[in-house]
């Protein structure tokens, strides 16, 4: 199946779950939710052909997506435990793809300590989970600004979405909770799939330094050094 289809596929079920949404409608979520990250995980694979750990991060939030249609404390706890996974795979290509900006991680790290500082006293026995989960995801969406634009608003999307859930875990909700959480984690996962299939060369990462060129190379081997002819 073409790159089209798989894109096609998840846009219905884009459609079917926010209008399960909006209409509160339980079985039109059960029937969508499962389907929104393997149909990009399908689209990966067809742009891509080759496993990397995005596609393991899009398998961890299918698992985190089934979690969370089920009622209670346990299945929370297991939804954040399956998007922790999704976190920490994210992160890990992200900084294999190359290192944020000192900048952006600083940013990010601040926001951290600030959101948590705010709902510490409302989350009662979630604190500590909250926490470290919270810091796996801020440090993936700072990770994003080296690998693209797209991706980095991605990151900071996912991170306003889990944002909204852990507001929601301190009693407050706000009007069209439940669509926001979903209309920012969905353009998430698009915006971070989409953008890693089409991610620049490293070189050319928001903040990187400029590619060196054969010129500069061969100054730093010197005379004798080796042939650049073969590199990637």
């Amino acid at each position: 199946m073409t790159g089209q289809w798989w894109r096609g596929a998840f846009g219905l079920a884009v459609v079917v779950e926010l209008t399960g949404v909006a209409l509160d409608a339980p079985a039109a979520q059960w029937a969508a939710k499962p389907l929104l990250a393997p149909l990009l995980l399908g689209w990966l694979l067809a742009v891509r052909r080759r496993w990397d750990p995005v596609a393991t991060g899009l398998v961890c939030a299918t698992a985190g997506d089934v979690a969370l249609l089920v009622p209670g404390t346990t299945a929370f706890l297991l939804g954040m435990g399956c998007f922790l996974g999704t976190q920490l795979a994210f992160l890990t290509a992200f900084l294999r793809h190359r290192r944020p900006p000192a900048p952006a991680v600083a940013g990010y790290l601040a926001l951290w300590a600030a959101a948590n500082a705010l709902l510490w006293g409302r989350l009662g026995d979630l604190r500590l989970p909250v926490l470290g989960y919270s810091l796996a995801l801020t440090l993936m969406a700072a990770a994003g600004w080296g690998v693209s634009r797209r991706v980095a608003a991605g990151g900071a999307l996912f991170l306003l979405s889990d944002l909204l859930i852990g507001v929601e875990a301190t009693g407050v909700r706000l009007s069209g909770h439940g669509l926001w959480v979903m209309t920012t984690y969905l353009a998430a996962l698009l915006l971070i799939t989409t953008g890693w299939a089409g991610r620049p060369p490293a070189a050319d990462a928001p903040g990187s330094d400029p590619a060196p060129t054969r010129l500069s190379r061969e100054r730093r081997s010197g005379p004798a050094g080796p042939s650049w002819t073969g590199d990637r």
